[in-house]
């Protein structure tokens, strides 16, 4: 028995999703066509997939296709598939309500006066809504194929808060989205207007899109196809324009702008398999705002026999930013997604894509260094990923790596370890770094001091995945990573005697700061660090950096509190006052004002940040 008709409230998040859209999208407004059409080429793709298993799905009506008609008269648009169809759960599902965390984060990035961009629509799986842009009403009517004619369903609504759903008798399996649209659109009723907006964006869907022919202005009964209709990686790359690469990059990737680079090729012998994939110029909005849990991954095909929209077993975590297809010969057509995870051939194709995927950032970095520094100022943090992800490609994953340098220019991330390497000082047998909350605050850090004095270059890593991925990099090219905030610094026979005097003739000093201190410290030495600063924290070798165990309480972890090694520059005026106040609460105020902006220097949380102020207050004013 067929369900009743009724009318329903939209899910909070798609009534605002709604009235961005028909509110504040203005530019680009013709990106409807193309998330209709997507969503269409996906519904064939599915009804094909499922087609090998039950091939009564398709029968009657095996030539998949997708229409795009017009009236004039009635002053609508119509994009209508043959593919799966829906039911009328998975019309709610699917239209009513929100199934993607993302959709939230569109709402997030688009809130406040900033003004709604269209091309962000794809980006967010929420592409259908785009028809509110040009019309102000959609009406849907769709029946899965595994369904009779009786069990079709209708959908519409005026995009204001709620819709209407209710059983129809549909002959044809697939599903036909009706925009009507709105008084100031009448570009959309030409047939001419049609045809350029698909040929522009759509021409390489892999599936017919046919239009009525016209005759004397009016659209008639008979369709032609007027798509390539043809699978781009099937064809030889000599057969391919550039902007043909590009225009499939964006019907594939749901983006305006032009991919960065891509690579095509095809791989014959024992398993054959055809790979095509994209680097995007800039990144998505879903892998900067918590991408690793919702990936997008690769079109998987089987002898052009669509099996997944987002293949991640076919690349690892790190290398989530890439889109493209891969369309295998010879595996499995019964495979399931914990097939896949467990699948050799499937590994050997990981594999070939990854190494694709670096030849690629390998080409730009040598050939087009401007399009790498595009890349890298993208990806360059998703990329440093694989550094811990990737043992196998680890050292030609830190060759691509940049950052900022004490011998660089400014905040600018382009010296490569190779750069470091080759400018190190004769005798020099470690690659020297600091890890910080910023680039200033790691250019400004006191540690840095006695290795600025020598001309030593320092590697300054500001990101917050840097402490966390240089865990995994303690090598490179036979050169020892080092922190110079970690351990003890190596120092010739001269510089070890200069420390030995200066530490023994500093022991009543140190003594005085032990015991005023008492236990918010774990040591007091003497720093081979420092020339001009009064004090800096020293971390032993395998110690987490303040700043990285400070963001780490903040999201809530439990992190075990470590007594810091304070340093300290006995020459300084600030600890010849201390070594000469005899004031205890006076020289106990200094000391733990010495402790404290050792602290802040290094990027830690002050335990009491109040007593700080008193306690500052109270030296500026003598007191």
């Amino acid at each position: 028995m067929n369900a009743p008709a009724e009318t329903r409230k939209f899910e909070a998040e798609v009534a605002q999703v709604l009235h961005l859209v028909t509110h504040s999208l203005y530019s680009h407004k013709e990106i409807f066509l193309r998330e209709l059409i997507s969503n269409a080429s996906d519904a064939c793709d599915k009804l094909r997939f499922e087609s090998i298993a039950k091939p009564e799905l398709s029968a009657g009506d095996s030539e998949l296709h997708i229409d795009v008609s017009w009236d004039p008269a009635a002053r609508t648009v119509t994009v209508r598939d043959n593919g799966i169809g829906m039911s009328r759960d998975e019309v709610v599902a699917n239209i009513g309500t929100i199934a993607s965390s993302g959709t939230r984060r569109f709402l997030e990035a688009m809130s406040g006066e900033q003004k709604a961009d269209a091309r962000l629509i794809g980006q967010f799986g929420v592409g259908f809504y785009s028809a509110f842009v040009v019309a102000d009403k959609v009406t849907v009517l769709s029946r899965r194929a595994d369904a009779p004619a009786g069990e079709g369903v209708k959908w519409e609504s005026d995009g204001k808060g709620e819709y209407s759903l209710e059983p129809v008798e549909l002959a044809e399996r697939g599903t036909a989205v009706i925009l009507h649209l709105k008084a100031d659109e009448d570009e959309f009723l030409s047939r001419w207007q049609l045809r350029a907006l698909i040929t522009r964006y759509s021409d390489h869907v892999a599936f017919p899109i046919r239009m009525p022919k016209e005759k004397d202005d009016k659209p008639t009964d008979e369709f032609e196809t007027i798509n390539a209709a043809s699978a781009l990686w099937t064809k030889p790359k000599a057969e391919i324009s550039d902007a043909d690469y590009q225009s499939f990059y964006k019907s594939l990737g749901h983006d305006f702008n032009d991919a960065l680079a891509w690579t095509h090729n095809r791989v014959e012998g024992s398993q054959s398999f055809t790979t095509l994939l994209y680097v995007p110029s800039q990144p998505p909005f879903d892998l900067m705002m918590g991408g690793r849990d919702e990936r997008k991954g690769l079109k998987l095909y089987i002898k052009r026999v669509f099996i997944m929209d987002a293949a991640e077993e076919l690349l690892p975590n790190y290398l989530r930013f890439v889109r493209g297809v891969v369309d295998a010969d010879d595996l499995p057509l019964n495979v399931s997604r914990e097939i896949l995870q467990h699948n050799r051939q499937l590994e050997r194709i990981k594999a070939a894509c990854v190494k694709r995927v670096l030849d690629l950032i390998e080409k730009l970095a040598k050939d087009e260094p401007e399009k790498f520094a595009t890349f890298y100022k993208a990806f360059g943090n998703t990329l440093k990923e694989g550094i811990s992800e990737d043992a196998n490609n680890r050292e030609r994953i830190a060759k691509l790596l940049r950052f900022a340098s004490t011998k660089g220019e400014g905040t600018a991330q382009n010296v490569s370890l190779d750069d470091y390497i080759g400018r190190m000082a004769v005798g020099q047998d470690a690659i020297w770094y600091i890890t910080a909350d910023s680039y200033a605050a790691a250019f400004g850090s006191p540690q840095l001091e006695a290795f600025k004095a020598k001309d030593i270059e320092v590697l300054l890593m500001s990101d917050r995945i840097d402490e966390w991925m240089i865990g995994s990099l303690s090598e490179y090219e036979g050169k020892k990573l080092r922190n110079v905030a970690k351990g003890e610094l190596p120092l010739d026979e001269a510089d070890k005697k200069k420390q030995e005097e200066a530490t023994k003739e500093a022991e009543p000093l140190l003594k005085k700061l032990k015991d005023l201190l008492g236990d918010r410290v774990g040591e007091v030495k003497v720093s081979a660090r420092l020339t001009d600063s009064p004090s800096c924290l020293a971390l032993s070798d395998y110690e987490m950096a303040p700043h990285l165990a400070r963001l780490l309480r903040e999201a809530g972890h439990d992190m075990p509190e470590n007594k810091p090694t304070l340093e300290i520059n006995p020459q300084h005026a600030l600890l010849k006052r201390v070594e000469a106040e005899a004031d205890e609460a006076k020289a106990k105020d200094l000391a733990t004002l010495l402790l404290e902006q050792a602290e802040i220097a290094a990027g830690a949380q002050l335990p009491d940040p109040s007593a700080f102020v008193q306690r500052m207050n109270r030296v500026l004013l003598g007191a």
